[in-house]
């Protein structure tokens, strides 16, 4: 029998400190004779370094310390890709990279310390436009072709392009080219977005008498970032202990290391804690927003309108370093053939370099500029072919037994093997999203028009281990390396502890570990979670659920596989009325092991041949005198399994649209000759309330999905489809396609009057 712990409305775990000011962030951390950090950041977007000076900086009374790339060591470092100096050394490559450091008793005297350093700077030319950077000729950021920690092979010659994708299956796909009856190319492309969580990137870093390092960062992956510090420090990982903080919120922008190595050189050179607090300002201009990205679409259609072939060129604006995502390509890209079934397909990939600010992970990374391009392709296509937008999704969507790569396939370029897909509802989805809207009713009235777009995601993977103890007192504590990012993962691993032990949700402690509590971690990052650490946990419960069976076989004699823990008790199948409460239990089964019983289990996790679908449906009005888009209402399909906690469920689908409604309609980084000349939230638009449309959600339960208790995640899954749902209502309505992001009120209006 079931307790009432999966599958409930739980309040989360960490609400209440959240709530009073208990819970402690990054900006709140403080330490004895702490120091403030703050660096300087180059105006120009490529510049040769000629001299810096910073005597009077070291002169103004309250500076303890300021450093410059001279005085550091040449390592490069970066989560994967080790292209980033942590000071800019000979060169700067983008506006807001880091020139010095500043250590001072405050804040304000750091910034005026900032003031009396002089650079002296030989202007060289820049690149800013990825496809301009991939020219003969085109100024080059890296023209030595360093070795790169991270690099797969070999940078065939000078060039602005590190890191390459050239994937394909079923044959040559220019013979695919052929024989279609039609064959149509677009070209798509999306804009610089940052995240957008409310807590800039903060640090602090204190050297004990013993000369270890402490860290407390608002980052998602410490075991990374004990990593990335060691390798910027050149010590062992072991003398580094990255403490836990709260985040405030993430989105995918708390896995970099951003300003860590800084304020440890800071620390180290004042021989003081040193803690750095980015501004908004510096978040927008040199922090790891979402990648700019053109997407090209070639695709060619049979005469009974199923697809025969499709070519997908990519490519990224990293900026001036790759350092900021674990990979070297964005993951994003294996949903280049989207949810439908193509039997010769090439996805070629393209990583480059400019002299803007470096670009890290965003929910969906890849994922939502790649899936744009394809969902608008996708209705184009319908309209060339004089079907309908469903119908065509319908006709081709993948099925059991197709195939699709996988992040494994993109590892390597030119990987063939593919893996099919299992238990696929992609059909399912699409019928019940139609169903749900009315698909086929006729539009209200004019310039009212609905669009569609269909994405599926599958879990990412990882390696982690989950610790639960049990005390004399009864008391349970989950051990977990997982730092909460606000999306209420802790909250579903005590969940699933109460539901193993048939115990209440509050009665299971938490205790988030610092990094020397394991050898490694892989963090809260692709939708791996639930997946990876939540596994992990439900078998560490499973595991201390086994221990006390066989000790309840010794104190009672009862045999262990009758056991049961239900409801905050312990029993013996068919013998209720014998129940003791588990308090009462765990003081005697804890006395008689002699000391507190501890489960644990470390996990990697396996990569998943089945994936959920979410397929959205945006109903829009368009003033065609302004060009002003209203969304009046989205509805958002989703293939799910078991709901874990209906709270964090829908509180992931309706962040996930806003976040997808901003990248389709308002947000934007724009820059000029490098500079982003958004600087503030006030100039950055970000969705408030007015902006949200009516959202509805529609579950299509039964599936079977690979999380525990068959769960399916749901962290990134409303996010990618909305904005080509948008913009394919847009033209529904008026006629008109806009191909950019975001999809300003001036595109559309300009559009309307050229049509």
């Amino acid at each position: 029998m079931r307790s009432t712990a999966v599958g409930h409305p739980v309040s989360r775990a960490d609400g209440i400190e959240k709530a009073t000011g208990q819970a402690l962030y990054g900006v709140d951390m403080t330490r004895p004779g702490m120091l403030w950090g703050k660096v300087l950041r180059s105006p120009l977007p490529h510049a040769r370094i000629l001299h810096i000076d910073v005597s009077r900086a070291e002169h103004l009374p309250g500076v303890s310390a300021v450093i410059t790339g001279k005085g550091l060591p040449a390592t490069r470092i970066g989560r994967n890709l080790r292209d980033m100096p942590v000071l800019a050394q000979d060169r700067v490559l983008f506006v807001g990279e880091k020139l010095a450091a500043v250590a001072a008793a405050s804040p304000d005297a750091a910034e005026e310390a900032l003031q009396l350093i002089d650079v002296e700077y030989e202007e060289l030319p820049a690149v800013f436009d990825p496809i301009e950077a991939m020219q003969p000729g085109a100024p080059l950021l890296r023209p030595e072709l360093p070795p790169y920690k991270g690099l797969t092979g070999p940078i065939p010659g000078a060039t602005n392009t590190y890191g390459q994708l050239d994937w394909s299956h079923g044959g040559d796909v220019d013979e695919g080219f052929k024989k279609p009856a039609i064959v149509l190319e677009h070209t798509f492309t999306t804009q610089l977005m940052h995240q957008g969580y409310l807590e800039p990137h903060a640090c602090l870093v204190e050297i004990d008498g013993n000369g270890r390092v402490h860290v407390w960062a608002n980052n998602k992956a410490p075991y990374n970032l004990r990593r990335e510090l060691a390798e910027a420090a050149g010590l062992p990982k072991e003398r580094i202990v990255v403490q836990p903080a709260s985040i405030g919120g993430d989105f995918g922008g708390k896995g970099s290391f951003m300003d860590v190595p800084v304020c440890y050189f800071l620390s180290l050179a004042s021989d003081r804690p040193v803690k750095m607090v980015m501004s908004y300002a510096e978040e927008l201009m040199a922090a790891n927003p979402r990648h700019p990205s053109i997407v090209a679409v070639k695709t060619g259609l049979k005469k009974d309108a199923t697809i025969a072939a499709r070519h997908v060129k990519i490519i990224f604006n990293r900026g001036a370093y790759g350092a900021f995502i674990p990979t070297l390509f964005l993951g994003g890209a294996r949903y280049a053939l989207g949810s439908y079934r193509i039997p010769r397909a090439r996805v070629e990939g393209y990583m480059v370099y400019t002299n803007s600010v470096p670009c890290g992970h965003m929910r969906a990374p890849g994922e939502a500029q790649v899936l744009f391009a394809i969902e608008s392709h996708t209705d184009l296509i319908a309209k060339e072919l004089a079907k309908d937008p469903y119908e065509f999704r319908l006709r081709n969507v993948i099925r059991d037994g197709d195939f699709a790569p996988s992040w494994e396939n993109f590892r390597a370029t030119g990987g063939l093997d593919l893996e099919p897909f299992r238990n696929v509802r992609g059909e399912e989805t699409l019928r019940q999203a139609a169903e749900a809207v009315g698909w086929h009713k006729p539009r209200p009235r004019p310039a009212v028009g609905r669009g569609m777009a269909m994405a599926n995601r599958r879990p990412g993977t990882g390696l982690t281990t989950a610790t639960i103890k049990l005390d004399a007192d009864g008391r349970v504590t989950l051990l977990t390396p997982v730092y909460e990012t606000g999306t209420g993962a802790t909250t579903i691993f005590k969940q699933f502890v109460a539901e193993e032990l048939g115990i209440s949700v509050n009665e299971v402690a938490l205790e988030v570990l610092d990094t020397d509590a394991l050898v490694f971690d892989s963090g809260v990052c692709a939708m791996r979670v639930t997946h990876t650490h939540g596994w992990a946990t439900v078998l560490a419960a499973r595991e201390l659920k086994t221990k006390l069976k066989n000790l309840a076989a010794g104190l009672f004699e009862w045999p262990p596989d009758r056991v049961l823990f239900e409801r905050g008790r312990v029993m013996l199948q068919d013998h209720r009325e014998q129940a003791l409460d588990f308090k009462q239990f765990a003081a005697r089964a804890v006395g008689a092991h002699g000391e507190p019983i501890v489960a644990q289990y470390k996990l990697k996790s396996a990569v998943v041949d089945s994936a959920a679908f979410c397929v959205q449906v945006a109903e829009v009005e368009v003033d065609t005198e302004t060009g002003q888009v209203k969304v009046q209402r989205l509805t958002t399909t989703h293939d799910v399994g078991t709901i874990l906690n209906p709270i964090t469920h829908q509180g992931q689908i309706e962040g996930g649209f806003v976040q997808g409604l901003g990248y389709a309609l308002v947000e934007e980084m724009p820059s000029e000759n490098g500079r982003i000349t958004t600087l503030n939230l006030g100039d950055y638009k970000l969705p408030n309330i007015r902006d949200i449309p009516k959202l509805r959600t529609v579950l299509v339960p039964g599936a079977q999905g690979p999380m525990p208790y068959q769960a399916w995640g749901i962290g990134e899954s409303s996010l990618a489809p909305v904005a080509p749902a948008i913009a394919n209502a847009i033209e529904d309505a008026v006629g008109v396609r806009i191909t950019d992001l975001p999809i300003t009120a001036e595109k559309v209006l300009w559009a309307l009057r050229k049509k």
